[in-house]
């Protein structure tokens, strides 16, 4: 039987099972030896519907082994529509699955349960009981329990949202997993803009995540909901515990992009904190759905609060392995002409320096002709970076936009751009920033790449880029991997 041809936006770097729909990262530790990371999922379509946990394993960040799915909503149980976000914890030879059980008639009140392995995840056995059944008086949103070992005990956040607007994290405390007592709120503020964005820390507050502090300030993750679906963003509080509060300036951006949602910590071996996020589909929903799968996994980003008080994030070192042959190596300056650099693929790695010349940068032309491409420039009367994607697809069901984040312009710009089919992750490496989003190219030819000037200067570059090699995602020792063809 003649093999069906592959599918030129499914990425190949970026972990999602083999179709139907996925969300939020959910689950996420090292346990056994091996970084766990669960995820929303729809077994059964590529819409958002039927919330289990899907679920993979990994010794190393680069080869991935699909295990049972790891929640299911219980018939008449307290999770009877859905076992929505949450964290898990490793305790001793077992792992516990904290989630919010959602039911129909109260869909923004989702208390915490949850499920136990001891089988290094292969199987989770349900509470079926509910270990926070009430928020606490004034909410009008609970859900996304993130659960963490303080001291002799443990620490739990949920997500909320109060009856007089403000946004929250409560706290819970539990010398054993078991029973937890109310705190009161971690954090909670009114919707507070964050930067120059246009954007607001939310009616309520999402996934909850907490990296504390280790020799400076820590950042409270917080993703910005609003209960009329407008834009939403992801924003970090930085600050210190005082007791049982968290004490924090002002909000910033955790991505600059449309497209990275509901991100989720891993504490992995050495102190390191990896993150990753939820990328969903910027085109339109039918298209996704005849192709039958929506939604992944960003890459896994090392994550930190530097000794500035500045949050931080580059790709985990493992990613370099997936770098094959360089198939760019150029450097040099131009002024209005446009210079080849050389192809690519459809996934590539790049690396670039770029001096601070307005409306000069990068562009990833993706069809012969030149009239579809993604643009990387330097807007320096704005002091920011813009990713330009309104001419990224011929195809008009996908979305365009531009966006910014800053950029020091008192010397060059590093820059560290990973494409995979429909996604690109822009790190300003010399910043720690980066930028999400998704796009959906239609040209079938080579993909090139190019250095354009600005029209008041002289531009510097220098870009290096890579092959991307595909995660290896083996086969399920148990044979009970998630049921789904590939398509």
């Amino acid at each position: 039987m003649p093999t069906a041809p592959r599918d030129p936006h499914r990425p190949v770097a970026h972990l999602r099972p083999p179709g139907n729909w996925i969300n939020d990262p959910n689950g996420l530790v090292f346990h056994d030896g091996h970084y766990h990371v669960s995820y929303q999922y729809n077994p059964h379509g590529a819409d958002h519907a039927n919330m289990h946990w899907g679920h993979f394993r990994s010794p190393d960040l680069l080869s991935w082994e699909p295990l049972p799915i790891a929640l299911s909503p219980t018939p008449g149980g307290v999770d009877a529509d859905g076992c929505f976000s949450g964290n898990a914890v490793s305790d001793g030879d077992r792992m516990v699955a904290f989630y919010s059980a959602h039911r129909q008639e109260r869909p923004q009140h989702q208390p915490v349960t949850c499920a136990t392995s001891h089988d290094g995840g292969r199987t989770f056995r349900p509470r079926g009981e509910l270990l926070v059944p009430e928020p606490p008086e004034g909410c009008t949103m609970f859900r996304d329990p993130y659960v963490w070992r303080h001291g002799d005990g443990w620490r739990m956040l949920v997500g909320a949202a109060f009856a007089d607007g403000r946004g929250a994290a409560l706290l819970y405390h539990s010398p054993d997993l078991e029973t937890w007592t109310y705190q009161g709120p971690f954090d909670a503020r009114e919707p507070e803009p964050v930067g120059s964005t246009g954007l607001h820390t939310g009616e309520g507050w999402e996934c909850p995540q907490y990296l504390p502090a280790a020799h400076g300030p820590g950042a409270l993750i917080l993703s910005a909901w609003n209960d009329d679906d407008s834009p939403r963003c992801v924003a970090a509080l930085l600050g210190a515990e005082n007791g049982d509060v968290f004490e924090a300036g002002p909000p910033v951006l955790v991505d600059h992009g449309p497209d990275c949602y509901a991100p989720a910590l891993l504490r992995a071996p050495g102190d390191r904190w990896l993150l990753w996020g939820w990328s969903g589909e910027a085109r339109d929903e039918a298209w996704a759905v005849a192709d039958g799968w929506a939604g992944l996994l960003t890459l896994p980003r090392e994550i930190s609060v530097d000794g500035g008080g500045s949050l931080r994030q580059q790709p985990a070192s493992e990613l370099l392995t997936l770098r094959g042959e360089r198939t760019v190596h150029a450097a040099g300056r131009t002024h209005t002409d446009p210079v080849g650099l050389g192809n690519v693929g459809r996934s590539f790695d790049l690396t670039a320096r770029l001096e601070p010349t307005s409306n000069a940068g990068l562009r990833l032309l993706t069809t012969p002709d030149g009239s579809e491409y993604l643009d990387i420039r330097i807007d320096a009367d704005a002091g920011e970076l813009v990713v330009d994607r309104d001419h990224a697809s011929l195809d008009p069901r996908a979305r365009g936009g531009s966006y910014r984040m800053p950029c020091p312009l008192d010397g060059p710009l590093d820059l560290r751009v990973i494409v995979d089919h429909s996604i690109a992750e822009v790190f300003l490496t010399t910043t720690g920033q980066v930028l999400t989003l998704r796009f959906y190219p239609t040209g079938e030819g080579p993909w090139r790449l190019e250095a354009r000037g600005g029209p008041d200067a002289h531009f510097g570059y220098e870009v290096d880029a890579w092959r991307l090699h595909p995660l290896v995602i083996k086969e399920s020792a148990s044979g009970a991997a998630p049921s789904d063809p590939l398509p």
